[in-house]
């Protein structure tokens, strides 16, 4: 089961999200129409199946708007869910399980949604060596709680800010005058001795000319499968290899077989379709 950070990490993201929502005048409709001595019973409940990921998330955003609310974990994050499948089971006061309903499912969806698509890439490049990996191409203020559900997918993570690692990338080399070996020198000037260095190529002969210096990781970016599978060979386990670019579902499997270390997809965070969930409420006096 992937770790999720303490819960004093994301709770940030989980107030602002309730903030979001509750606005300034509170949840108008419950408040009217529940009194605030009325409990209530419910359940989270998958309605396709799906990988889980986000329930303690879910968790929170009810604890935050009352504390006494009892929320019991049915499926564990990283499991598969079949559709129909009861996720957790929600019990306590009933205007906070009613206000905070849809910020709970949001991101337990969301998260959820990621990690199912995550759990269908690795499926895809299981039988080779190849780690499916995010990018910083995440939802703002989201990027903790979506490299979470990566993991949850089965996947790993690639650097979580520009401060995790050095990644020179194409318009780098430009701006250090369209010399690989320069921008890898400069950046080799001014980084500690504990921060790797990864850099970006597009072609056989950019990659000629970045193993000549001192580097730690190399992306290979937007390669067909023939021109890939030369990169590893000319590489020769000297350095990480990273597959980017034009990755699918369908295209998974046959990138993963040129032997390439990581496959680094950017979808996974900005386009995975959200798993549908569902609150099924039971009101009782």
């Amino acid at each position: 089961m992937p770790i999720l950070p303490y819960s004093m990490i994301f709770e940030d993201i989980v107030r602002r999200a309730l903030l979001e929502d509750i606005g300034r005048g509170g949840d108008l409709t419950t408040d009217a129409i529940v009194s605030d001595s009325d409990t209530a019973a419910a359940s989270i409940v998958a309605r396709q199946a799906g990988r889980v990921a986000g329930l303690e998330v879910a968790r929170l955003a009810f604890r935050l708007l009352d504390p006494e609310i009892k929320f019991e974990i049915l499926a564990a994050d990283g499991a598969d869910a079949e559709k129909g499948d009861q996720l957790a089971i929600i019990a306590g006061p009933a205007r906070p399980i009613l206000t905070g309903e849809r910020t709970a499912l949001n991101f337990l969806g969301r998260l959820s949604g990621v990690a199912t698509v995550t759990r269908d890439v690795v499926a895809r490049v299981a039988p080779h060596r190849a780690r499916v990996v995010c990018t910083r191409k995440t939802t703002p203020g989201l990027r903790l709680l979506e490299k979470y559900a990566v993991r949850a997918g089965g996947g790993s993570n690639h650097r979580f800010g520009l401060d995790d690692a050095v990644l020179i990338k194409d318009n780098h080399i430009v701006a250090a005058g369209g010399d690989v070996g320069e921008a890898i020198r400069r950046v080799r000037r001014h980084m500690g001795h504990m921060v790797k260095v990864e850099v970006e190529v597009d072609t056989l002969e950019q990659l000629e000319f970045a193993l000549k210096e001192n580097i730690d990781a190399v992306l290979l970016d937007n390669m067909d499968v023939p021109t890939l599978r030369d990169a590893v060979r000319t590489v020769n386990n000297k350095v990480i290899t990273e597959a980017s670019g034009g990755i699918t579902l369908d295209t998974a499997a046959d990138i993963a077989s040129t032997g390439v270390a990581l496959m680094s997809i950017g979808w996974l965070t900005h386009s995975a379709p959200a798993l549908d969930v569902s609150l099924d409420f039971s009101f009782r006096l």
